[in-house]
């Protein structure tokens, strides 16, 4: 089906339940993070709750990148709390981004993963760069209109997603 080259391969309710270590103990050694509404809301600077993940992944042995489609400023100022390597304009969905992130980070396809919170950009991105997603549900509500309209869209993958997912379960 057309709409499976946009299925995350986890879907969870946040950044924050993903289990680092026991990826870290499969092979995991990069990830890839969107911002705005997978961190924090839309906008929002690095909370007390970001600023810990990030040092907990550092503890852990990872190394991580923060890639947005947003200005400078805007992940600059992300960065400066979490103190995460970045790119910003990254034009996601091309993988072009997810490469040079991969790159920097030393990092392969087969050991890194990426975190984010749409499909048509985040997830689809990362598939295409051959990276293993994980789709997490956003922060908060209020978004920019462009996103809004996608939200609709998105709501139909996932609802062949999660069919497709309990049928496995019940198989």
């Amino acid at each position: 089906m057309i709409l499976e080259r946009f299925y995350p391969d986890v879907y969870l309710d946040s950044a924050y339940e993903i289990a680092y270590e026991e990826l870290y103990k499969q092979g995991y050694r990069g990830i890839i993070f969107d911002i705005d509404n997978t961190l924090v809301p839309h906008g929002a600077p690095a909370d007390e709750r970001s600023i810990a993940l990030f040092e907990r992944l550092r503890k852990i042995g990872y190394e991580s990148m923060l890639l947005s489609n947003n200005k400078e400023p805007r992940v600059k100022m992300f960065h400066d709390k979490v103190h995460s390597p970045y790119i910003f304009k990254a034009n996601k969905p091309f993988p072009e981004s997810y490469l040079k992130a991969m790159e920097e980070m030393h990092t392969t396809p087969e050991t890194t993963f990426f975190v984010g919170d749409q499909l048509f950009t985040d997830v689809w991105g990362a598939k295409k760069a051959g990276i293993r997603t994980y789709l997490v549900k956003p922060i908060h509500p209020k978004e920019e209109i462009q996103i809004v309209l996608k939200r609709y869209l998105e709501k139909i993958v996932l609802f062949f997603y999660m069919r497709k997912i309990k049928k496995q379960e019940q198989a």
